[in-house]
């Protein structure tokens, strides 16, 4: 007689290769310690003085930053509960630019609050209900915090979110993107996209400038280089004698014979460039090839001719002169045409530019050119001028200020605790220690700047008690006072929503199934025969 061997339980439930984490197995716990892994890697890069990481992507390519935003883009990260957090900090980059450390770490520190909760044996739902609870409350406290709001002066809000990835720059900074901004914005709006960024390696940030159109990193293909008050065509198919679909075959009985189909060519090349030319065009841009017998004409009548290989940037070239992009070669009709005031090459740092400029009030797109003395720094400040710029996207959905610099987080502490105290039941515990969360931004922000974080969190909240609420911290000297630093309110309050919201979605998860990956095997490779340093 046969043993019949004990089958694991739903067994036939799901095919071979699934995997089931339950809440028995302790799933809620392990996903909040993914969580605290990722959370940790993000927080000592907060602030002014947040470290930098080295990133190595898959294809190898180096970077070094301490922007959150960029770190989530390039790990590759597979944990099904991060991902979800991942998701939240995202949107929060997509809609305001900023805070994305903010929704990482707070939600962080919202589920090690949890863990303790649990721990002590409270339900998962009376930790999400009390939650839910402390954050519908901190709506109302956060209005009533406003401290300042913008009127004209965008470095006030500029200088705040700039000094959080390049501390000490923030001035230069801060003013390159008020006065980039300023030239395209109209009737209070404006189009993040407009604001383009070049970067040419040498010299430093302070001969970085403005320039009122676009700037591309290349010289014309032409003899010439520079027009003005020209009228622009823009082609998106290539400017070369056209081929056709089918091979065919041409006989040729004479020289003369194969002298004249040549020249026929070359009599329709002319004839197009001159219909052009006569058309009143001066400026011709081109986002494919361009042959060299077109280059040829194109020069003879002296047009201006700059390829732009990329679809998005002929896209906006065509924003900037009001063109329509052609599919076809051959003359403009009057509404197809743009119109340039200036076309200019300059040489800045060694690289020639193509500079497209508008002499107009209003232009629809700015580019600002920055300098500095590696690839890394110039990356790095582009990311501060891409925070800049998207948050006075949120600028203008509410132009309202919070005080900055730890000092909303301590002020927010102390409120959700008076309302706690007045909470009943065992909902007054998860309210308490979603409070206590919000003590991780000062902290942090004192111990990368070097000050004993218990010392100046102590004199925060003796600051704050006196009825200080802009009291935050300074990080030059690690003194508690009105820092002048400021907070955009939508942005918190943007942050602190969509980590609460990230925190009760992965709190409520019990259960984890995932199946098993597509594709087989992965078959190593074989070595190869022979010795291992001879040439390939």
């Amino acid at each position: 007689m046969s043993l019949k061997l004990p089958q694991a339980p739903n067994s036939g439930l799901f095919k071979n290769g699934y995997s089931s984490y339950s809440n028995a197995d302790g799933a809620i716990i392990r996903n909040i310690e993914a969580i605290r892994e990722i959370s940790s890697i993000l927080l000592t890069s907060m602030g002014p003085s947040g470290r930098n990481k080295i990133i190595v992507n898959k294809l190898g390519k180096k970077f070094i930053t301490n922007d959150a935003a960029t770190m989530l883009n390039e790990l590759e990260i597979v944990h099904p509960v991060v991902k979800i957090l991942i998701m939240a900090s995202k949107q929060q980059e997509f809609e305001m630019g900023d805070f994305t450390n903010l929704v990482i770490i707070l939600a962080g520190e919202f589920l090690n609050v949890a863990e303790k909760l649990i721990n002590l044996g409270l339900g998962v739902t009376e930790i999400i209900q009390g939650f839910n609870l402390a954050n519908k409350f901190v709506m109302k406290p956060l209005e009533e915090l406003v401290v300042d709001k913008v009127d004209d002066d965008l470095q006030k809000v500029l200088k705040s979110v700039v000094a959080a990835k390049q501390y000490g720059q923030e001035d230069i900074i801060a003013k390159l993107i008020t006065e980039a901004v300023e030239m395209i914005m109209k009737n209070g709006s404006f189009n993040i996209d407009n604001v383009r960024v070049v970067k040419i390696m040498g010299a430093s940030l302070h001969q970085s400038e403005v320039i009122k159109g676009m700037v591309f990193p290349r010289e014309p293909e032409g003899s010439i280089k520079k027009t003005s008050n020209a009228k622009v065509v823009v082609f998106t198919c290539p400017i070369d004698i056209s081929t056709t679909e089918t091979k065919g075959t041409v006989l040729l009985h004479n020289a003369q014979e194969m002298l004249d189909f040549s020249k026929g060519e070359e009599q329709q090349l002319d004839q197009m460039c001159k219909e052009i030319y006569e058309s009143g065009v001066k400026v011709v841009v081109a986002g494919s090839n361009i042959g060299e017998l077109s280059l040829h004409y194109l020069n003879k009548y002296e047009i201006l001719v700059l390829k732009v290989p990329s679809k998005f940037d002929l896209r906006r070239i065509c924003q900037v002169c009001g063109a329509t992009p052609l599919p076809r070669l051959g003359a403009p009709m009057a509404d197809e045409m743009g119109y340039i005031d200036i076309v200019e090459t300059k040489e800045i740092g060694g690289d020639k530019v193509t500079i497209f400029k508008q002499e107009e009030s209003t232009s629809r797109t700015s580019t600002i050119i920055i300098r500095g003395a590696s690839q890394n720094n110039l990356d790095d400040i582009e990311r501060a001028i891409d925070d800049g710029v998207n948050s006075i996207k949120g600028l203008i959905k509410d132009p309202r200020l919070l005080p900055g610099a730890g000092a909303i987080e301590i002020e927010l502490m102390k409120k959700i605790n008076q309302y706690g105290d007045q909470t009943p039941g065992l909902l007054q515990l998860a309210i308490k220690n979603f409070a206590k969360a919000f003590e991780i931004v000062p902290r942090v922000l004192a111990e990368t700047s070097g000050f004993d974080a218990s010392e100046v969190i102590s004199k925060l909240h003796a600051a704050h008690a006196d009825g200080n609420i802009k009291a935050g911290i300074d990080i030059d000297d690690g003194d508690v006072k009105d820092t002048n630093v400021f907070d955009l309110f939508v942005a918190k309050k943007s942050a602190i929503d969509l980590a609460v919201e990230a925190t009760n979605t992965i709190l409520s998860i019990d259960q984890i199934i995932m199946a098993k990956r597509a594709g087989g095997p992965v078959i190593p490779k074989q070595p190869r025969a022979g010795n291992w340093d001879q040439d390939d």
